[in-house]
């Protein structure tokens, strides 16, 4: 089961200012333990966290999944399995 890796960069930094990693072997748990109004939000931007969790079974796939850019914000979030 895959990582998943959520990676917040700023302005146009190269490198992010923050990375979460969840361990695959947890996603399932872990996902039950997301606060409602977060699985909103995450809804809101089009993000499927079952279909992510579904996901880390496959072993074809990898990468970056969603890709979100605030241009408000100068803020880009990166969700990946790896």
């Amino acid at each position: 089961m895959a990582d998943l890796k959520i990676r917040v960069f700023k302005g146009d930094g190269a490198e992010p200012a923050t990375t979460v990693t969840v361990p695959g072997g947890v996603l399932k748990v872990a996902s039950k333990l997301i606060p409602k109004q977060a699985a909103s939000v995450l809804q809101e931007k089009g993000i499927d966290l079952d279909e992510i969790i579904r996901l880390s079974d496959d072993p074809d796939a990898r990468g970056t999944l969603v890709e979100v850019e605030e241009h408000e914000k100068s803020e880009r979030v990166v969700i990946a399995l790896e």
